[in-house]
């Protein structure tokens, strides 16, 4: 590799520390803490347990992160794009006509809706432990945990509609700065108790199951902390590419990693005390309120990686049609995927601190923290073996070989964290379940206006002919009309000759398709067609992370022939006012909530950026 493209992975693997492994780098905080000291199946501290336990959280990362995600998963990307809603559009492209796609769609629908419930776990949990560091120095601090925590997080949360591309600067150095404590905290101890290396041999391992079946199943619920972040690594990739990412991990994250929990373990070999925190007992007493200060930074950046992942996922949903329009806000003039959205922010806030208040404490949410994480990691496998068999073209036997070796480790994490349901891992179903109907009531009750519109639609040829003789009156001006569908008149077009009993001099029809990619190149915008002497037929065309915006769509039609002078334009828009009705294909509450969604969506003319002041809208009742 030439000298700049390595200067440039490596800046790249810099930036990536700051985003994809907040989450997983502060994991140290809290894991071993609670598979020792936890509320739910705590285990006995004894050598053998304790060398157990590391070996199980070692070959965890290598497997579950290392191999499954960073040089597996990885690589089922779609046009460069990682996550849970890019995979589900990359399956359902090679699936589109099979009877599976449903189903499908259904699981990558759901994977979405349990990212939510880490994006509001995640902070709560990483900032509680950090901020419980406090407790360590003094006792007197311990009232103040949860106001602290609370501060911190508002904070972060009040930042997030000024954008991260000036703090942004600061994630990477931080992180780095951050693992190399954790790499250095974790040497120290380790070269004071070098016998904890032991676990290192998986035979550990294996001699803790064998000895603690039982305990060992339900370890697991808490050992997959360690694991938390996986996700992102995936989802966050098409902000730096693969190569950065898996040079980060392999570079300093995964030793750094490895380092800290053996020396959290070679803490406890020689102090079993330290478990009441021993994370901040590995530091010397010196060192703890910088520890503190250095842990909360670092959490802040993990809160900051799951949030941004929010807004990211949300806007993909939006864009192929699993979510009503919103306010999308962008943040930096240079960085595309750096978008800020007020209702999602606002609501995250508000669920991050009733989890907080609700449950006190990071052990109590450690409990909830789980299941989020190990369904996403099924749901992401089960997508993945579509993808090599469908797309990559891999025979039966190793696809089935390979998937299924990690979907067997994924089941037991998952299988083990079901047991802590009704201590706390309810919510992230609870949050999961109520996101999953909202996006699948929003995407069937779009179908059925959709299909109450086109029944009650005039064929665009024949209303073309309608008006052929001339008798319509004109009027100076260009007029646009949004439609889902362009074979059919525009009902905001029908209601204007009924109304205003003219037409335009030129009659632009713009119809939003949104395809199964990320970007759209910009050369692939719009595509134009003449449809009669003064009628034009333009499709723009985006991917699921593009920005819509129709007026600039509009420009790159001169191109082609089309000359649109925006000041000199009126954009007509139909409202619809909806009601419900018994027997249309959905149940009524359905059809309630539906309404109440489409009620309270963003406005067409904001979202595509239409000028506020050229925008006309025609109203229509319809029942459903």
């Amino acid at each position: 590799m030439s000298a700049p493209s390595s200067g440039r992975s490596a800046g790249l693997a810099l930036a990536a520390l700051g985003v994809v492994y907040g989450d997983i780098g502060t994991s140290p905080l809290y894991t071993m803490k609670e598979v020792f000291a936890g509320a739910h199946h705590p285990v006995p501290i004894s050598p053998e347990n304790i060398l157990g336990i590391l070996s199980l959280i070692l070959w965890s990362l290598l497997v579950v992160v290392a191999l499954k995600y960073v040089l597996f998963v990885m690589r089922a990307d779609n046009k460069g794009e990682g996550g849970i809603m890019a995979l589900m559009a990359l399956v359902l492209g090679s699936v589109r006509n099979g009877g599976n796609a449903g189903l499908l769609m259904l699981l990558g629908l759901f994977g979405a809706a349990l990212f939510y419930g880490d994006s509001v776990i995640t902070p709560a949990i990483s900032v509680l432990s950090a901020v419980e560091g406090l407790e360590i120095a003094t006792p007197a601090f311990k009232p103040y945990i949860i106001p602290i925590s609370l501060t911190v997080l508002l904070a972060l949360f009040v930042m997030q509609k000024h954008g991260t591309s000036q703090v942004g600067k600061l994630f990477g150095p931080v992180m780095v700065l951050w693992f190399a404590t954790l790499a250095v905290m974790g040497a120290v101890n380790i070269a004071a108790t070098p016998a904890v290396v032991a676990a290192v041999d998986p035979r550990h391992a294996l001699a803790f199951f064998a000895a603690n079946p039982l305990l060992g199943y339900f370890s697991l619920g808490a050992a997959v902390l360690a694991l938390t972040g996986g996700e992102a690594l995936y989802a966050d990739m098409g902000h730096f590419g693969r190569r950065p990412v898996q040079l980060a991990w392999f570079g300093l994250v995964l030793p750094a990693l490895v380092l800290n929990y053996f020396g959290q373990g070679a803490l406890l070999l020689a102090d079993p005390t330290g478990i009441e925190n021993p994370f901040y007992r590995m530091a010397p007493e010196w060192a703890l309120y910088p520890l503190v200060a250095l842990a909360t930074l670092a959490t802040v950046i993990a809160s900051q990686a799951v949030i941004s992942g929010a807004y990211s996922i949300t806007r993909q949903a939006i864009q192929l049609g699993y979510a009503p329009r919103m306010d999308v806000q962008q943040t930096s003039q240079r960085e595309i995927g750096q978008i800020y959205l007020p209702g999602v922010n606002w609501a995250l806030l508000v669920a991050v601190a009733a989890l907080i208040l609700g449950f006190g404490s990071s052990s109590n949410l450690a409990a909830a923290y789980g299941i989020a994480v190990t369904g996403t990691m099924v749901i992401t496998t089960l997508l993945a073996y579509v993808v090599v068999r469908r797309i990559w073209g891999w025979s039966l036997l190793p696809s089935l070989a390979v998937a299924g070796t990690f979907l067997a480790v994924d089941l037991a994490y998952f299988s083990a964290n079901l047991v802590k349901v009704m201590e706390g891992g309810w919510f992230p179903l609870v949050l999961g379940a109520g996101i999953f109907v909202l996006m699948t009531t929003w995407k069937r009750g779009r179908q059925l206006l959709h299909d109450r519109l086109a029944g009650d639609s005039l064929p665009l040829k024949e209303f073309i002919d309608s008006i052929g003789d001339g008798t319509v009156p004109t009027v100076p001006g260009t007029a646009v009309f949004l439609t889902p569908t362009p074979a059919t008149t525009p009902h905001a077009l029908l209601h204007s000759i009924k109304h205003f009993k003219c037409l335009h001099e030129r009659i632009v029809i713009v119809s939003v398709q949104i395809f199964d990619v990320p970007y759209v190149p910009e050369i692939d915008r719009v595509e134009v067609r003449k449809l009669g002497d003064s009628i034009w037929s333009v499709s723009v065309q985006y991917g699921f992370k593009d920005e819509p915006d129709i007026p600039a769509a509009l420009v790159l039609c001169a191109e082609v022939g089309l000359q649109i002078e925006l000041m000199d334009t009126s954009f007509f828009l139909g409202r619809e006012t909806l009601f419900p009705r018994l027997g249309s294909g959905m149940a009524l509450w359905r059809e309630k909530l539906f309404i109440a969604m489409f009620r309270n969506a963003d406005s067409a003319a904001g979202y595509f950026h239409l000028p506020p002041n050229r925008v006309v809208e025609l109203g229509t009742q319809i029942v459903l």
